[in-house]
């Protein structure tokens, strides 16, 4: 059994972890690149949304490989996730690829169907198999935190992609680490590498925070690394979205001490107080939680996403009610890095103005695609 997974922002060392404590052979797909979006692409429904195309990509590369079984998460709700793992199945087998395909539901919804899926994945002992997944999360949550690290950093360096250079390498470093006292040292060694960087002390910066649906948000190659063109343009960039907090609330249930959704989903109520799916609450509830954090929110998206959809309009609104700008960015196999680059930096102008110069602008301007 070779295994393989879809990419999702630095996924693939936590998956690299939990599967090889599982005893399992793992196949990390290439990096997310125009060939991967042209393969998912060329093979998808054309209506289908973009996080799909990019997966199924993922997994021609991966059995380009050698990879013959498939490693996936499903869903829930309105969002079309739930749907990916079928569609995708009857495109690779049209296309000659009989890969077991192992589809691992929310464990809150469905315990029973997951806890048989991982004794049918496991290979190695069950001690062995705890370990990798107490190892796998503190390489996920160290991550995490390089990344708030960065997120500092970026618009303030002197040296322009010093930081980047330095969280690549912890990279690295970090998925080489077999115990979670190695973890600890490496992120300590480049806690005190990102010190050391050289930065403008009294330059202006702004802090936009970034939400919507998660995979756009946390896979680079999707939003065109939009956390560093914002760091280029002087922008502190605040994402409540991380992995560990996913992983903590749909698969720990909560029990970690780290800050979640959950109040995120109560802060929406008011605006939006069911469930649409994906993480439309969470966008809504984040944007009223944050109006008073950042000068300005950026939500993301796959084209044709009902549940951002509706967090869409209802942003709309909390701009309105708490007068922080927001703009909403949908992207797809059509989206370009130069229209992107310059609505961010006409966004991030205008908050400049508003908040340095006190020419106070049209907020609404923003909204839209």
């Amino acid at each position: 059994m070779k295994v393989t997974f879809p990419h999702m922002g630095y996924f693939y060392i936590t998956g690299k972890t939990i599967f090889e404590g599982f005893g399992l052979d793992v196949i990390v797909p290439p990096p997310c690149t125009k060939r991967t979006l042209n393969l998912g692409t060329k093979y998808s429904p054309e209506s289908a949304c973009l996080p799909l195309k990019i997966n199924l990509g993922n997994y021609l590369e991966a059995a380009e490989l050698g990879a013959d079984t498939i490693i996936m998460g499903g869903g829930v709700g309105p969002c079309r996730f739930g749907y990916y793992a079928e569609i995708q199945r009857e495109i690779l087998e049209d296309l000659g690829y009989h890969m077991e395909m192992i589809v691992l539901e929310p464990p809150d919804v469905h315990l029973g169907e997951v806890w048989d899926k991982v004794k049918y994945l496991m290979h190695s002992s069950w001690s062995q198999a705890i370990k990798s997944i107490y190892l796998s999360w503190h390489k996920t949550y160290a991550i995490d935190q390089m990344e708030r690290e960065v997120h500092k950093i970026r618009p303030s360096q002197k040296n322009p992609g010093e930081a980047d250079n330095i969280f690549r390498a912890f990279l690295v470093d970090v998925d080489k680490c077999q115990a979670r006292t190695q973890v600890k040292k490496t992120a300590n060694y480049y806690i005190d590498q990102f010190k050391q960087i050289p930065v403008y002390k009294n330059k202006p910066v702004i802090k936009v925070a970034i939400v919507g649906e998660i995979y756009t948000v946390l896979e680079p190659f999707v939003n065109f690394d939009i956390e560093k063109i914002l760091g280029r343009l002087g922008v502190e960039v605040y994402r409540p979205l991380f992995l560990s907090q996913w992983i903590n609330d749909h698969l720990f249930g909560g029990i970690l001490p780290i800050k979640g959704s959950k109040e995120a989903r109560k802060l929406s109520a008011p605006y939006l107080n069911y469930f649409v799916g994906g993480h439309g609450r969470e966008t809504v509830g984040h944007a009223v939680e944050l109006n008073d954090k950042v000068d300005g929110i950026i939500q993301i998206a796959p084209l044709t996403c009902m549940p951002e959809i509706v967090a869409q309009t209802l942003l709309f609104k909390v701009s309105e009610d708490t007068g922080i700008p927001a703009m909403t960015i949908y992207v797809d196999e059509q989206t370009g890095k130069a229209g992107l680059t310059t609505r961010l930096e006409a966004f991030t102008d205008m908050i400049y103005r508003n908040k340095f110069l006190g020419k106070k602008e049209d907020i609404t301007s923003c909204m839209g695609i």
